[in-house]
Formats: C-alpha cells, structure tokens, sequence
C-alpha cells in the first residue's frame, strides 16, 4: 500500500512477477472506446497472460456522464476529461475522442506530464503529428497510433520499426472502407453512386453526412500519415491533393470491368526523384529533379479514385476492408490486408499499442523517434500515369481525327480506342499510354472546347499496370 499526495490508501494490482499494474485513462466512449473499454474491464487476467503486463483502467472522460453506458462501472465514468488527463494515478492516457480540439490540448497535456499517449486520431495526427511526436520525445514517453490507419491492421508498426532501414519506393492503399464498399457495390451489383451510398449509411459504413470518406478526407488525412512514416517527412492533410468518388459513374465501371480494371479509391504516397531514377506514379521515371544536396526527399503524396487492373493484389479488396500495398527497393512488394473499421477491430490495435506503452514505461525506453524534415513535393502537373478517358462526340465523319489530332498535340500518346454508338452521337473510351498530368489536363481543356465534343465524361488513372510504360 502507499498513500497519495492528499493522504488516501492507494492500491495497485500487480502482475505476477510482482511488478505494479499500468494505469490507463480514456477518452472518449464511442464504437471504439466503448470497446476498449470492455476488453480493459472484461479480459484484465487475459490479457495479462498473453502480454506479460497487467492494465487497470482508472476512469473513462465522456461528453455526457449521466447517461449510463453498458458494462461501465459508474464510478469510473467523468465528464472532467482534463482531470483525468491530470489524476496522478494515471500512467497512459487514451485518446479516442476525435478531430483536432479538445483532443489536441489534452494530448499535448498528457505528453508534458510524462504520460505516454495512445490514440486512433487520425485528423489530429495529420495536422499535428509532427509536434505531438517531438514533444512526447522531449518528455521521454511514447506517442502510438497503429489505430488512426486501416483500423486491426498491424501498419504503422511494421512502417517505423520492421522497415525502419528500408529505402521505400511508393505505398498504394485503399485505406478508407465506406469508399471500397460502395465502389465495390457499384462494381458488383451494378447501381448508382446513391444507392450504393445510401446502402453503406444503412448498414453502418457511411455516416449521414458521408463527406469526410467519399470526398477523399480521411483518406487524405491518413495518406499524410503514412508518408510521415514512409519517407520521415512532416505532411500534413493539407499537402494531399484528393479527389473523391461522387463523380464515378457506373458507366466508367462497367467499362473499366470490360478493359479487364475495376475501380478503387487510392491513397498513392511515393518518392518521386533520388539519383536512382525511381519511378513515377504510373511506373516510369520522372523527367529530371530529385532529393536536393540537401537530403530533403521531393515526393507526391495524393488521394484519388483510379483503375486498377483485375490481376493486381489491391483489385481483390472488396466491401469495406482495407489494404495497403508497400513497394521497397530491397524488401519488394508487400500488402497488409485487413479490417480497416469497426469498434472491435479498431479497439484491438488500440489495445496493442496500450501494451507496447506500457512496456515501454516498465524498461523506460519508449519507441524511437525519428526527426522529420519537410520535403519537396512534386508538382501535380509533372505527374505521370496511363489514363482512361470517356468523351461523348457527333457521330460524323473527321470528328476521330480531329480528337485524335488534339491528343497528338498534347503529347499524349493514344495506347487503344474503342467507339460505342450513341444513335447520332458516339461514345469513345481511351487508354492513354504514361503521360504528364498537365499533358492531359490540357487535352481535357481542349476536347471541351472542341465543336464536335458533346461532353467529357469520366476521367480517370490508370495505376498499377506493367503495360502503361
């Protein structure tokens, strides 16, 4: 027994080496703290077994402590999310409440009180990320958040410690679920964009305001993430240029799924320039530029909706799981592949890095930190990649010629064609060989403004395809 600084009796479990548990406060009791919560309260001895440390869950911060939550002792509940951040008994705090304020001044109240942070937050860490870790570093203790990208999968650890030495090339995921479901619905069932939505809010995968997932902002948000760790750069969400999915139409699916493609949301994070001529989005080599004398890396990180072809390892994912494709120049190609949402699932990596704090407390030695510099990002426009193109035209003689002659002006080098007639009116679907992106944003320009174009329809990359260089 001790007594604390106001004269109580305090009690501490211990494991069975006699070592004094680790207290865990948390904050936030939605889907995922609810279910850490229950794992914290309902497998303590369980998960003492497996790991070698035991966890006693000190208090729970809620925005609303008179409502009763399901399994949750009352006298852990508090609506004093700063008390608690600040109870002394406290060794790591949790942080599951989300967006960038409060949540940021509570973390960072935590780090400076030598308490080691786990979170899930992934819009805090992608604009703030940098900071938080310099600051838990200054104070010794660890900043952890397996949690924040693709939910149960094990890659943020395998990122800054298992490929710690690895020079990587690019990692491509699909790291938002509600996007994958509902392009995966369009896919498979044939409906529109609104009803695959509306069928994702049904079941759960799509909030009723469902603009953070299918404009590309949490996708965005957990790109900035994962380049951090990749190229150990400070990106923040506002670097990332995305592009949502609201303009796929099931049109461009079907053909896509005809050219053998299908259609996914991707986070594209890639080292764009270095003395080994590394490779651009679509697989060839910028033109020119690199990492400067320097050491700054130039890089393009980018959230958009892209055709992949049906044999590469992303096109599998279906409905709202995640993956994440990570090419290095000595490891190769691998994927993590996995539930990417979801209370339970995300509750599990929150609870992984809850165990790593608290044996980091025990040896005092919490994970490394790796200072981050600013990089170069590569200007869009000097992008690279194959695309798909779909232009409505009259159907009349010259007008092939005349579009053709529009890309050839541009630069843009026509890799197949195929006309689909539209009475008096054609459609003509393009594959482009890898071309500049400012290259084929000029075409778009120029199509439009051509007499004999109707209507430019869907635009979209073509990653991931050996044939596109």
């Amino acid at each position: 027994m001790a007594r604390t600084d106001d004269g109580r009796v305090e009690t501490r479990a211990r494991d069975d080496d006699g070592q004094a548990a680790v207290r865990v406060a948390v904050l936030g009791c939605g889907n995922v703290g609810g279910a850490l919560v229950a794992l914290l309260l309902a497998d303590a001895d369980a998960i003492a077994a497996r790991s070698g440390v035991r966890l006693e869950l000190v208090g729970v911060a809620v925005g609303d402590p008179s409502r009763p939550r399901s399994g949750v002792p009352p006298e852990l509940i508090t609506g004093d999310a700063k008390g608690l951040v600040n109870d002394p008994r406290v060794d790591v705090v949790v942080e599951l409440i989300g967006g960038v304020e409060p949540a940021r001044g509570l973390v960072e109240e935590a780090l400076a009180a030598g308490k080691s942070v786990v979170t899930a937050n992934k819009e805090l860490l992608a604009a703030h990320g940098t900071a938080l870790a310099e600051t838990a570093a200054t104070a010794g203790v660890d900043l952890l958040y397996e949690a924040a990208v693709a939910g149960a999968i094990p890659l943020i650890r395998p990122l800054r410690e298992s490929l710690a030495g690895e020079r990587i090339r690019r990692v491509m995921g699909i790291v938002n679920g509600t996007t994958n479901y509902i392009l995966t619905m369009m896919s498979e069932a044939g409906v529109s964009y609104a009803q695959a939505l509306a069928e994702a809010q049904r079941l759960g995968y799509a909030e009723r305001d469902p603009s953070a997932d299918v404009d590309g902002h949490d996708a965005a948000s957990k790109a900035a993430i994962l380049a951090a760790l990749a190229f150990r750069c400070d990106v923040v969400a506002d670097d990332v240029p995305r592009e949502g999915i609201a303009t796929v139409d099931p049109v461009d699916i079907a053909f896509a799924d005809r050219l053998g493609y299908v259609v996914k949301l991707l986070a594209v994070i890639e080292r764009t320039g270095g003395s080994e001529g590394l490779a651009g989005v679509g697989g060839a080599a910028p033109a020119g530029g690199g990492a400067g004398d320097d050491g700054v890396p130039e890089i393009s990180v980018r959230v958009h909706p892209a055709m992949l072809p049906r044999t590469h390892p992303l096109a599998a994912v279906r409905g709202a799981f995640n993956a994440v494709f990570v090419e290095g120049e000595n490891a190769g190609e691998l994927m993590l592949y996995g539930q990417g949402a979801g209370g339970r699932p995300t509750a599990s990596a929150v609870l992984g890095d809850l165990i790593d704090a608290a044996h980091h407390r025990r040896t005092g030695a919490p994970a490394r930190f790796v200072s981050r510099v600013r990089p170069t990002f590569r200007p869009t426009d000097d992008l690279r990649c194959a695309w798909y193109l779909n232009i409505d035209v009259a159907d009349r003689p010259g007008v092939l010629a005349a579009v053709a002659q529009l890309f050839g002006d541009n630069g843009v080098s026509i890799r197949s064609m195929e006309q689909v007639g539209l009475g008096d009116e054609a459609r003509l679907i393009f594959l482009t060989h890898v071309a500049r992106e400012g290259d084929v944003q000029r075409t778009l320009s120029g199509l439009r403004r051509l007499d004999v174009v109707d209507h430019v329809g869907g635009v979209l990359r073509v990653m991931g395809d050996e044939e596109e260089a």
